[in-house]
């Protein structure tokens, strides 16, 4: 069976690699495997990388159901070396609750870039700068040409009980 060619995904899964970078959420395991968690730190994708890079499995939303490589599997692959953003941009993606923005804005790629670069701008970094860097990496995407690795679900998302301050936590 021959490989596939992932899909090129949109602009704005850079932007969300280059904050999973920012926000330290990819763990490196070795040559062939990565974890990243997720914005919200919900979940824990899992990437797995031929020795070349070429061929790619991710188990995050994007890459199971749209068939493009989702953020995960980017930012694994710029912290492999496929393109060295400046500092600067890796600092101004820190800390966006990326989930929170994208339903609010009901998955519309191009209003979740625009509220970035306005948060972005708004706390004194170059959005020229930032877009750059988010362009370049989607052209070495381009040019890496990945292939799609082995296809999994993706995890649930962890649920947690969190008990209101003032109460014991059992029920009345």
């Amino acid at each position: 069976m021959p490989a596939t060619q992932w899909k090129i995904p949109p602009l704005i899964k850079a932007y969300e690699a280059l904050g999973a970078i920012g926000d330290g959420r990819v763990r490196i395991e070795d040559d062939r495997h990565a974890t990243v968690t997720s914005s919200d730190l919900s979940k824990t994708y899992d990437v797995e990388m031929s020795a070349d890079g070429r061929e790619i499995a991710s188990n995050d939303n994007a890459s199971y159901w749209q068939g493009y490589l989702g953020y995960p599997a980017i930012a694994v692959l710029i912290g492999r070396g496929l393109y060295t953003p400046d500092e600067r941009t890796f600092e101004a993606l820190r800390g966006i609750p990326w989930r929170e923005i994208n339903q609010r804005l009901r998955n519309d790629w191009d209003k979740t870039v625009a509220e970035v670069e306005r948060q972005a701008a708004a706390r004194g970094f170059d959005i020229d700068k930032i877009r750059a860097d988010a362009e370049a990496i989607m052209a070495a995407l381009v040019k890496l040409a990945p292939y799609r690795g082995a296809r999994r679900r993706p995890p649930t998302a962890k649920r947690t009980t969190v008990t209101p301050p003032g109460t014991s936590g059992a029920a009345s």
